[in-house]
C-alpha cells in the first residue's frame, strides 16, 4: 500500500479468494478507505458460486495492466496465490475446451478422492504435474481423460512467450510472522467474521468461495459444532501452514529470478523497496 501510494500505482490482487464478492473479513480484503487511497483490481470480481481459473485471472490481469498503463499508472501485483502468478508470467497457453456434461460427471467422481489418490492418478496420466496442488491435479486429470493428451505435453508444444517478466519483492518479517498471524486472526474474529458467515447462509454449501482458508472452521461455529476458541486455534494453525507453503513455493519459484527480500521491520526497509522499484537494487 505504501509503495503503491507513493508511486501513484494500481494494485492488482493475485489472491484467489479475494475475487469472490461478499467474502470480505475472512479473505482480508483491503478496506474501503484503502481502496480510496489506492485503486485496486482483482477484488470482488465474481459471485461466490462461480468457478474461477488461474487462466481467467491472468486474462483479466492483463486487461487491468493495460488499462493502468493507458492511464499512465504503474502496476504492483500483490498476493500469495502462486498459480495465479505463474499463469500471468509463465508462457501463455490456451487450454482446450472440454465437453461440459462429461467434465461435470468426471468432476463429481474426482471430488470425493483425497489428495494422495489424485496424485496417484496424475502420476499415471501426467507425471510432470503430479507434484502440484489439488486444483492443478484435477485439471491435469480432466484433460488427460477427456482429450487423451497430457496437459504438460500441450504446454510444451503450444505455449507462447508471456508478455511480461516479473521482478519480485518478497516482504517477510521472519519468525515474528507466527505471532502476527495469530494477532490478525484475532482481529478478524473481532471484526465480525462469525457474523459475516451467518450473513452468507444463502450461499450454497458447495460454492467455491467457501474454500477460502478458515471459513470451514468458522462455519462450524455457526453450525454450533465448534467454539470460537477452537475455531480460532484451527485457523491460526492452517494459516501458519499456508505461510510455510508460500515460503517453500517462493524459494523454488524465484530461483534465478530478479528478487529482493526485505524484512519490513528493519530500518530503511521502505527506502530499499523504493530502490528495488526503480531498478537500483537487485
Amino acid at each position: 500500500m505504501r509503495l503503491a501510494e507513493r508511486l501513484g500505482a494500481v494494485i492488482v490482487s493475485a489472491d484467489s479468494r479475494q475475487i469472490y464478492r461478499r467474502f470480505d473479513i475472512g479473505t482480508a480484503k483491503p478496506t474501503a478507505s484503502e481502496r480510496e487511497r489506492v485503486p485496486h483490481r482483482g477484488v470482488d470480481v465474481v459471485d461466490p458460486t462461480e468457478r474461477y481459473s488461474a487462466a481467467a485471472w491472468a486474462a483479466a490481469a492483463a486487461r487491468w495492466i493495460d488499462e493502468a498503463r493507458r492511464e499512465g499508472r504503474d502496476v504492483v501485483i500483490v498476493g500469495g496465490t502462486g498459480f495465479y502468478l505463474r499463469a500471468l508470467f509463465a508462457p501463455l497457453f490456451a487450454e482446450p475446451e472440454l465437453d461440459p456434461a462429461r467434465r461435470a460427471s468426471l468432476q463429481r467422481e474426482l471430488a470425493a478422492l483425497p489428495l494422495g489418490e489424485l496424485r496417484r492418478w496424475c502420476a499415471e496420466l501426467d507425471p510432470a504435474r503430479s507434484n502440484l496442488g489439488r486444483t492443478q491435479l484435477l485439471r491435469a486429470i480432466e484433460i488427460a481423460l477427456l482429450t487423451g493428451e497430457r496437459l504438460s505435453d500441450m504446454h510444451a508444444r503450444d505455449a507462447r512467450p508471456a508478455r511480461w517478466r516479473p521482478r519480485y519483492l518478497v516482504v517477510d518479517p521472519g519468525p515474528v510472522l507466527r505471532e502476527r498471524i495469530a494477532s490478525r486472526v484475532d482481529a478478524m474474529f473481532g471484526a465480525g467474521w462469525v457474523e459475516e458467515v451467518q450473513r452468507l447462509s444463502d450461499v450454497p454449501a458447495d460454492a467455491p468461495a467457501w474454500n477460502a482458508a478458515g471459513y470451514e472452521a468458522v462455519r462450524d461455529v455457526v453450525r454450533g459444532t465448534s467454539s470460537v476458541a477452537a475455531a480460532r486455534e484451527r485457523v491460526v494453525i492452517e494459516t501458519r501452514q499456508y505461510a510455510k507453503r508460500q515460503r517453500t513455493w517462493l524459494r523454488h519459484q524465484l530461483e534465478g529470478a530478479p528478487a529482493l527480500r526485505i524484512n519490513p521491520d528493519e530500518q530503511g526497509a521502505f527506502a530499499h523497496a523504493e530502490r528495488w522499484w526503480s531498478g537500483d537494487s537487485a
